[in-house]
């Protein structure tokens, strides 16, 4: 029997239990640790939420919001699956299309659950490394790599989570036509926050797109993700989903949201003018900001860890990216407007004090 053992994966949000021993209150922490949508869902999506009933299964094969997706999408219904976020698309994806024994290559520094999810189908996993202070991708070496090694699943992220770092579509291509006869997993969970269009076809028939409606629609509490392949690819992985993954309130409020498109569209643009005032405010107080094409913010402050703590007991929570393998960095996602003012000053100059500011603002 093959026997694996995984640690839990560290993500954004916050740790209630390292809340209650700090003795602050959750309800007025400000959490730049995510990357979603600041301004939240669309009203639309909130009261299609609040009128479910929850006495009431939900539909086990979504397929109103997967007729929906599709149809946006420009593809066939069979070609989506719905699911509990993109989260448990990894996982399903990895188990579906992944045996004991085959390669998985994750294309990183990246989101730490490609890996874990790969290890648990038995695979062995690889990973190419984009380096510091850039963090620049070589085309050419990711691509000499895939034809070397030719493994089973290629995970990329793009726009790239912790980097921001986002490919042209051209560059994408060629990477997925290097992964044929294997399958590029293609994580755009970020795409909407960069290319104004949250939808799209996946670029090569090996390509399987994995999307994230928890953070550009704003709606992280409920669970709601989609995946785009071949109907080869979505049955495989319907076939090992658990029943009734994603709830009724979640379909309910994803249907709702994707009716409400100008809201989306709106709100990811006061989004992006945040992020900028953001990285200019952040930049003249002398902090190390990476270069980035989304609304969430790589910074090199030289010991995260210490860092996240001196900022955590001014009520601002951010993202220590020691779990990346990137452990003098932290990652900071933009907010509302005088939320990030507030961070401002917050922000340590030289040596945190640790000292706790009023949190009422």
């Amino acid at each position: 029997m093959l026997e694996i053992t995984l640690s839990p994966e560290t993500h954004g949000s916050p740790d209630y239990a390292e809340l209650r021993a700090m003795g602050i209150d959750p309800a007025v922490l400000i959490d730049f640790s995510v990357n979603t949508n600041p301004f939240g869902p669309s009203p639309r999506a909130l009261a299609a939420f609040q009128s479910t009933n929850p006495a009431c299964y939900p539909d086990r094969e979504a397929l109103d919001l997967r007729a929906a997706l599709a149809q946006l999408n420009g593809v066939k219904t069979e070609n989506v699956i719905a699911g509990n976020g993109a989260a448990e698309l990894v996982w399903l994806v990895a188990c579906a299309l992944l045996e004991p024994g085959n390669t998985a290559l994750v294309i990183g520094p990246s989101f730490g659950e490609y890996r874990r999810a790969a290890c648990a189908a038995g695979a062995r996993v690889s990973e190419l490394r984009a380096k510091p202070p850039s963090f620049d991708l070589d085309l050419d070496e990711i691509v000499t790599h895939i034809r070397a090694e030719r493994p089973r699943l290629v995970f990329l992220c793009n726009p790239n989570n912790p980097t921001g770092l986002h490919l042209p579509d051209p560059d994408v291509r060629r990477i997925a036509e290097a992964c044929a006869p294997g399958t590029l997993v293609l994580d755009e969970a970020y795409r909407s926050f960069v290319t104004r269009s949250p939808f799209g076809p996946p670029p090569t028939g090996n390509t399987l797109i994995l999307r994230s409606m928890t953070k550009d629609f704003a709606l992280a509490g409920l669970r709601l993700g989609y995946a785009i392949g071949t109907p080869q690819m979505v049955r495989a992985m319907r076939a090992i989903q658990p029943p009734w993954s994603v709830s009724g309130p979640a379909q309910a409020a994803g249907l709702a949201a994707l009716g409400d498109l100008d809201y989306l569209h709106y709100t990811l643009e006061c989004t992006r003018q945040s992020a900028r005032a953001l990285r200019e405010g952040l930049s003249a107080l002398g902090a190390s900001v990476l270069p980035a094409a989304t609304h969430y913010l790589l910074i090199d402050v030289g010991t995260a860890a210490y860092w996240r703590k001196a900022l955590l007991a001014e009520g601002c929570l951010v993202r220590d990216c020691a779990s990346f393998g990137l452990p003098q960095y932290v990652r900071v996602g933009a907010r509302l407007p005088e939320q990030n003012e507030y961070l401002l000053t917050a922000w340590p100059d030289r040596k945190p004090t640790g000292s706790s500011r009023d949190l009422s603002w």
